[in-house]
């Protein structure tokens, strides 16, 4: 992968990804990172400590993200996810108190939606997720409408159009014995050729020519002797 030192980040979590995360770290030391900025830097030192805890190293994994930006009084674009980075890594070593408190870090400093901090603090407290955190959960259509009460007379109409459109189709079919479906139809009884004479089909002769309705029928062998 290419690309200059802004990549940094990227390419360590993918040699982490990849089951290397010797490589990770060998990234993380790499003379380029004194030409990353703030953001790129801290990024790469979360990607740096994931890939510690990858090889077992918990302890160093928590102190290798122990930097002066790890201020909960601070409101970073960084922030939340360096709170929620070092909170996971706690968490990973036993230190579950330490763990919850930094999740609570991380979900004030996190405006902008960017962690699950609440649910964890959920999942360690067992205490249930605010309303506001429910927003994301998809209803299906009927649970959708009557949750608030919107909604629930247009799906009626909607279900009783359905209903009647539903008619209309069965009763085309009884008529001509065609059936149609989402652009597709289906011819359910043969359609025969009408007959206006012997030896005729819709008014023409077998030879090509026009049928006389007058001409007598044809003889035959018992018409004969």
């Amino acid at each position: 992968m290419g690309g200059g030192p802004g990549h940094l980040a990227v390419m360590a979590d993918i040699e982490r990804a990849l089951g290397r995360p010797e490589r990770a770290i060998e990234l993380s030391r790499s003379p380029e990172v004194g030409q990353l900025g703030k953001a790129e830097t801290i990024e790469l030192g979360i990607v740096a400590a994931g890939a510690r805890r990858d090889l077992g190293e918990l302890d160093a994994a928590v102190v290798s993200l122990q930097i002066p930006e790890l201020d909960p009084q601070r409101r970073e674009p960084w922030s939340a996810r360096l709170f929620y980075a070092y909170a996971d890594n706690l968490l990973a070593a036993g230190r579950e108190s330490d763990a919850l408190q930094w999740f609570v870090h991380a979900a004030n400093a996190d405006v902008d939606g960017e962690t699950d901090a609440d649910r964890r603090i959920a999942e360690l407290t067992g205490e249930p997720l605010a309303d506001d955190d429910l927003d994301d959960i998809v209803f299906g259509m009927e649970e959708a409408a009557s949750a608030d009460g919107s909604g629930l007379e247009e799906s009626r109409a909607d279900d009783a159009e359905d209903d009647d459109d539903a008619e209309d189709d069965d009763d085309a079919e009884d008529d001509d014995g065609v059936t149609g479906g989402a652009g597709e139809w289906v011819v359910t009884e043969p359609i025969r050729p009408a007959r206006t004479g012997p030896g005729t089909v819709d008014g023409t002769a077998s030879d090509g020519t026009a049928a006389d309705p007058g001409a007598p029928a044809p003889s035959t062998g018992e018409d004969r002797g």
